[in-house]
C-alpha cells in the first residue's frame, strides 16, 4: 500500500474502528488484518496501530481455526512489531510464543503459515527473553520434523535462521539433540561435501556450524560423545582427514569442545586423536587457512590439559608440530601456539629445558612481548617465558632467555593487573635470581626491578602471595653487589617490618625473615 493511501487512512481515524472489527465474531476481520499488514509495511504507520490498540486484538486472533485469518493476522503483528525490540518484547509477555509453535504443529501442511511462523521465530529468537519461552514449547521437535521434509534450499535456510540464535542457549542445544537435529545434520554434511554448487556448499557451512555450535553445552556435549563410542562423536572424527577446509574446521572445533573434560581428553588421546590433528596442521603449514590452524591448535591445548596426557602428546611430537608455525603473522594462531605450549611443558622439566633452550622460540617470545596490539598473544608470551624458568628450573634455559633479551618482560610482568601473571614472574625471578644472579644482574638493575618490589610491598592492595614472593626475592637479590646496594638506598626495612603484623601467617613470618636478613647485611 502506499504511502498516500496510508496517510489517508491515518487521518480518516478508520484504525480506531479497526480494534472493532478484529473480534472473533466479526465476518471481516481476515480482510481487515490484511490492511493492516499492508499498512503496517510504512514504518510511519506501525506507532498509530500500537496507538489504536490493534496489538491485543490480534493478538487474540492467533487462537482462530481459520488458516486465512491466522495468516494475515501473523502478517499484522509481524509488520507493526518488524525492528521494534520493545514490541516484540511485549508480544512475548503476551504468550504468543506457545501459541504460535502449537501453529507451526497443526498447519505444517500449509506453506503460507508455516514460513509466517518462521519468520516470527526468527524475529522473536533475536531477544534473550524469548529463549526461556522457547524451551518451556516443544519447537526443537517441530522444527527438526519441518526439517527432515524439506528438500528445497530455501526452506532449510529459513528453519537453520531460526535454529541458530535457539541453539545459543543451553536448555534448546539438549532438546535439538534429543530430537535428532544432529543425524540431520551429520546427512546434509554427507550429501553436500563433495558439491562445488553455492547452495550446497552454503548448506554444509550452515549444518556444520550448526553442529560445532550444538557440542558448546556441556550436556549435549556430553551426549554425543558416548563415552568416546558415540557415532556422532566417530563422524566427526573423519571430517579431520576430509580434503574439506569447512569440514575439517568444523571437525577440530568439535574436538575442542568434545575436550572440555579431563575423561574425554584422556579418552581421546589414548585413541589417537593427536595424530590426526598434527596431520591436518601439517596440511596447513605453507600459507595454510588460518581458522583451520587455530581450530586445531585450539584442539591440542585443551587436550593438554590433563596431567597424564602432557607426556604422551610430547612423545607423539606435538611440540614439533606446534613450532612449525611459529613464523606466524596470525595473532590467533599465535595466541593458541603459545597457549598450547604452556599446557605442554606444565611440570614436564625435560621439555621446558628444551623448548626454554631453543633461540629460536625464546627469541620470537621475546619479540610478541612487546606486541602492543594483540593484549592476549603479549600476556600469553610473558607467561610462556615465566613457565619455562619454573618448571625447568635450568640455568641453560635462563641464559637463553637473558641472552635473546627476555628479563625486562618477566620483571614488566611482575606489575601485570592479574594477580596470577605477577606470582608466575615474582617466582621466575626469584629462580633467576637464586641461579644465575651474576648473568642477569645487569639486566634486572636497569629494568629497575628493585624499585618494583619495593612498591609492591609498599601497596596496600597488593596481594599476599604477591608481597610473600617480593620478599623472597629481595632476599635472593642480596647476593648481587649492585642490586644490594639499591635495597640499602631505599628504606625497604620501614616496609617489611610493618608486614611482620600482617593478618597472612605466611606474609607475617616472610617479613621477619626478611627483616633479618636486611639488618644483618647492612
Amino acid at each position: 500500500m502506499d504511502t498516500e493511501t496510508s496517510e489517508k487512512i491515518q487521518a480518516s481515524g478508520i484504525l480506531q474502528l479497526f480494534a472493532s472489527l478484529l473480534t472473533p465474531q466479526s465476518s471481516c476481520k481476515a480482510k481487515v488484518a490484511n490492511i493492516i499488514a499492508e499498512v503496517a509495511k510504512n514504518e510511519f504507520m506501525r506507532i498509530p496501530c500500537v496507538d489504536a490498540g490493534l496489538i491485543s486484538p490480534l493478538v487474540q486472533l492467533l487462537n482462530s481455526k481459520d488458516q486465512e485469518v491466522l495468516l494475515q493476522t501473523g502478517r499484522a503483528l509481524g509488520n507493526i512489531c518488524y525492528d521494534s525490540h520493545s514490541l516484540q518484547a511485549q508480544l512475548i509477555n503476551m504468550g504468543v510464543i506457545p501459541t504460535l509453535v502449537k501453529l507451526l504443529g497443526i498447519h505444517c501442511q500449509n506453506a503460507a503459515l508455516t514460513e509466517m511462523c518462521l519468520v516470527a521465530f526468527g524475529n522473536l529468537a533475536e531477544l534473550e527473553s524469548s529463549k526461556e519461552q522457547f524451551a518451556s514449547t516443544n519447537i526443537a521437535e517441530e522444527l527438526v520434523k519441518l526439517f527432515k521434509k524439506q528438500i528445497e534450499h530455501d526452506k532449510r535456510e529459513m528453519i537453520f535462521e531460526v535454529l541458530a540464535p535457539l541453539a545459543e542457549n543451553d536448555a534448546i542445544k539438549l532438546q535439538l539433540v534429543e530430537a535428532g537435529l544432529v543425524e540431520c545434520l551429520l546427512e546434509i554434511v554427507q550429501q553436500k561435501v563433495d558439491s562445488d554448487k553455492e547452495d550446497d556448499i552454503t548448506e554444509l557451512k550452515t549444518g556444520s556450524d550448526l553442529m560445532v555450535l550444538l557440542l558448546l553445552g556441556d550436556e549435549s556435549m556430553q551426549k554425543l560423545f558416548e563415552g568416546g563410542k558415540g557415532s556422532v562423536f566417530q563422524r566427526v572424527l573423519s571430517w579431520i582427514p576430509s580434503n574439506n577446509h569447512q569440514l575439517q574446521l568444523a571437525g577440530a572445533l568439535a574436538i575442542a569442545n568434545f575436550a572440555r573434560n579431563d575423561a574425554n581428553c584422556i579418552h581421546m588421546v589414548d585413541n589417537g586423536i593427536v595424530e590426526k590433528l598434527m596431520d591436518l596442521l601439517d596440511r596447513h603449514v605453507e600459507d595454510g587457512n588460518v581458522t583451520v590452524q587455530h581450530a586445531a591448535l585450539s584442539a591440542l591445548r585443551n587436550l593438554a590439559i590433563p596431567v597424564i596426557n602432557k607426556a604422551k602428546m610430547l612423545s607423539a611430537g606435538v611440540t614439533e608440530a606446534v613450532l612449525k608455525f611459529l613464523k606466524s603473522e596470525m595473532p590467533p594462531v599465535q595466541f593458541k601456539l603459545l597457549g598450547t605450549l604452556r599446557m605442554l611443558i606444565d611440570a614436564q622439566a625435560e621439555a621446558a629445558e628444551q623448548l626454554g633452550k631453543n633461540v629460536k622460540l625464546v627469541e620470537r617470545l621475546v619479540e610478541w612481548c612487546e606486541a602492543k596490539d594483540h593484549a592476549g598473544v603479549m600476556g600469553e608470551s610473558n607467561r610462556l617465558l615465566s613457565a619455562l624458568i619454573r618448571h625447568s628450573k635450568s640455568k641453560d634455559v635462563i641464559k637463553t632467555i637473558v641472552q635473546s633479551g627476555g628479563i625486562k618482560h618477566l620483571v614488566t610482568m611482575a606489575t601485570s593487573e592479574h594477580v596470577i601473571m605477577q606470582n608466575e614472574a615474582l617466582v621466575a625471578l626469584a629462580l633467576i635470581a637464586a641461579l644465575e644472579l651474576g648473568t642477569a644482574e645487569k639486566d634486572l638493575e636497569s629494568a629497575k626491578l628493585v624499585q618494583i618490589l619495593h612498591r609492591l610491598l609498599a601497596d596496600e592492595r597488593s596481594a599476599p602471595e604477591i608481597k610473600y614472593n617480593s620478599m623472597v626475592l629481595i632476599c635472593a637479590l642480596m647476593g648481587s653487589e649492585c642490586l644490594h646496594k639499591e635495597v640499602q638506598d631505599l628504606a625497604f626495612l620501614d616496609v617489611v617490618s610493618k608486614l611482620r603484623s600482617h593478618e597472612n601467617k605466611s606474609v607475617a613470618q616472610q617479613a621477619s625473615l626478611t627483616e633479618q636478613r636486611l639488618t644483618v647485611e647492612s
